[in-house]
């Protein structure tokens, strides 16, 4: 089974304020160092461009060589890649610094804390002039790129040598005949796991999660410190030894346990589960080559970078008109309702709401 990058952005290191800062600066530090000379005065998509473009992303930014040459050729830039950790500390890191910026463009900054790094004003305000049909950008700095469902994955053939239904709905993880079976990932250090804490809050409500994460606590379900641990530690149907057939993953992992033939998967995601991720690009205020990170986010767009989302970051292009592999058409369907939280409401009580989960959950 290849491992599906797209759904491991998320461990939140389970660091101190402080930690984040010193980590911050030291990169800063770096950063600063390779893109302070570089002198860039491109303008975007002028291939008569030249100079740096220094991208600030996650740690699981993995777009294919031959599109980096090609962005660089079609647009005269030089493209640097900077990795700051998954997208909570990429966020982090944007907010500590922005008054020294990382780099000129970011990507990976997701709907979970999309609202942070708008109020802490660290993005410039740029639409590309070619926006797919549907694409909403976020408070005219933030354009999707891709999106993922995160939800519970079954274990196909464990239920089935069981005897067992599977589950199909939140409801359902609670009923005792699927007692000790769900391994979900900690919302306070993972952010797939901050993403289903979401989905229950969608579900169930500001006044109702809590009580929903307790009967979880009663039905015996087990939290892991990142999204690896969950899916590759605890998963019986990653192949790795696990021993809980439930486990919290992305709603494309069931096209990554696909049979040597072809035919079916092991594996399926329950989509009445599911929390929609988005994740968004932008130019970063105050760059040293702001012309250059808006060539980079427009090439993001572009139909060749959109068909490539699939293979090298596990997501789903935010352009619809892109087709999907055929593996995902069969095997990864999207949820057709994710439940939804509205991104003021998170940006509001995220903290708090994962608080009042740590007292509920972990005690």
């Amino acid at each position: 089974m290849s491992r599906p990058s797209g759904a491991h952005r998320g461990t939140i290191h389970p660091g101190t304020a402080a930690s984040m800062v010193a980590g911050a600066l030291a990169v800063s530090l770096l950063v600063a160092g390779c893109s302070g000379g570089s002198g860039a005065e491109g303008t975007g998509g002028d291939p008569s461009a030249s100079g740096t473009v220094t991208l600030v992303t996650h740690d699981s930014w993995a777009l294919d060589e031959e599109l980096v040459a090609q962005f660089e050729e079609e647009s005269g830039y030089t493209l640097e890649v900077s990795a700051a950790g998954d997208a909570g500390t990429l966020v982090n890191q944007l907010v500590l610094t922005r008054d020294a910026p990382l780099g000129d463009a970011v990507f990976g900054i997701d709907n979970t804390f999309a609202s942070r790094a708008l109020e802490a004003g660290v993005l410039d305000e740029y639409t590309p002039a070619e926006l797919p049909d549907g694409v909403e950008q976020l408070g005219g700095a933030l354009t999707p790129v891709d999106q993922g469902d995160v939800c519970i994955n079954a274990d196909q053939a464990w239920f089935a040598q069981s005897g067992l239904d599977v589950p199909v709905t939140l409801e359902d993880l609670a009923d005792p005949q699927y007692r000790d079976l769900l391994v979900v990932a900690n919302p306070a250090t993972s952010s797939p796991g901050l993403a289903f804490l979401l989905a229950t809050i969608g579900a169930f409500g500001e006044d109702g999660f809590e009580d929903y994460w307790a009967s979880l606590v009663d039905n015996g379900v087990q939290v892991a410190d990142s999204w690896e641990d969950a899916y590759y530690v605890d998963f019986s149907g990653a192949g790795e030894g696990g021993q809980r057939p439930l486990a919290l993953s992305y709603a494309t992992s069931p096209a990554f346990t696909v049979t040597e033939d072809g035919s079916e998967t092991t594996t399926s995601a329950l989509l009445e589960t599911c929390f929609r991720q988005v994740e968004y690009a932008g130019v970063l205020a105050g760059s040293d080559n702001p012309e250059g990170a808006q060539a980079l986010v427009d090439f993001l767009l572009t139909q060749d970078v959109q068909a490539a989302l699939p293979e090298s970051m596990y997501m789903y292009p935010a352009d619809s008109s892109v087709a999907l592999p055929d593996d995902w058409q069969r095997f990864a369907p999207q949820a057709d309702t994710p439940f939804e939280v509205d991104p003021d409401q998170v940006s509001e009580h995220r903290d708090e709401w994962i608080e009042r989960w740590t007292e509920t959950v972990v005690g």
